[in-house]
């Protein structure tokens, strides 16, 4: 059958514009027309609103949910409530992962090493590990060159890349310190930041201090069916130190085109890389 798909409204968070909040009451006002639908599961993919809108949802449908946990709450909160003490953010964190993962009739973790977190934390939700799979436009042929073409590249300019939100649980700025480093060694090394984020600005200043303005480029969010693939494949090297993923997408895109990768194995990383096949694992 053919998918419905229904936008539901949100409002901006005035800590954090980047991020909004969906309105819980206009998710509600389905509830009707779902009804007459026969569905046998609500699956829940946020730990906010959408997750207590959820619960209220299935509820009123009389079936079970089951909730995909992609984000690791503990090592981002304290990010975004930085007028709180760190040590009671990640109390705060797991108390609420705690509380929602045991109010679900199923969880799904998508990396072992997540869901041993969890556990950690009192789950005891039946759960699953399904780790997220990529398109098949992922691995599609694309061009590397034409890409450095678009953006003033040279073809033979030695190019570091990093995908992802600009977000401060990234660690990009342990990067923007690995690239001064590798000036002496690589004097036109280029560090390729892509992806937009509340961290952005933070970064760009950080950038300006460290005198790295001819180092790295920042070029915001690409068109995952045009541009993102060839912005792999141009790269010399794949760079990632998040020890906050939950699975760590990005990495397995980045081997779908034969980019080479280096990066911290921690969390759900260390449930993708592997030593010598395409990755090298840094200590940080």
């Amino acid at each position: 059958d053919e998918a419905w798909i229904t936008r539901v409204p949100a409002r901006s968070i005035y800590f954090d514009p980047e991020d909004k909040l969906m309105k819980y009451r206009e998710i509600l006002k389905l509830t009707p027309k779902l009804k007459g639908a026969n569905y046998d599961i609500l699956h829940i993919h946020t730990p906010f609103v959408a997750h207590y809108a959820g619960l209220k949802l299935a509820k009123a449908l009389k079936i079970p949910t089951v909730e995909t946990y992609h984000t690791f709450f503990e090592d981002y909160l304290h990010h975004y409530l930085g007028w709180i003490p760190k040590s009671m953010a990640r109390g705060i964190a797991r108390m609420i992962s705690k509380s929602q993962c045991n109010q679900v009739y199923g969880l799904v973790s998508p990396s072992q090493p997540m869901l041993d977190v969890l556990y950690s934390y009192g789950v005891n939700t039946s759960s699953e590990v399904i780790p997220t799979g990529l398109q098949q436009n992922s691995f599609v042929e694309v061009d590397g060159l034409a890409f450095r073409e678009r953006y003033g590249i040279p073809a033979n300019r030695p190019m570091l890349l990093y995908v992802g939100r600009v977000a401060y649980e990234k660690n990009i700025g342990f990067l923007l310190e690995v690239v001064r480093l590798l000036i002496d060694e690589i004097p036109d090394i280029l560090f390729l930041i892509t992806g937009e984020g509340p961290a952005e600005e933070s970064l760009k200043h950080h950038v300006n201090h460290l005198g790295l303005q001819k180092h790295v480029q920042f070029v915001g969010y690409l068109d995952r069916t045009t541009e993102l693939n060839a912005c792999y494949k141009a790269a010399d090297i794949f760079v990632f130190a998040s020890k906050s993923e939950t699975q760590g997408l990005v990495l397995l895109e980045a081997m779908a085109q034969g980019t080479p990768i280096v990066a911290i194995a921690e969390l759900g990383t260390a449930s993708v890389l592997v030593e010598g096949l395409g990755a090298k694992i840094a200590a940080e």
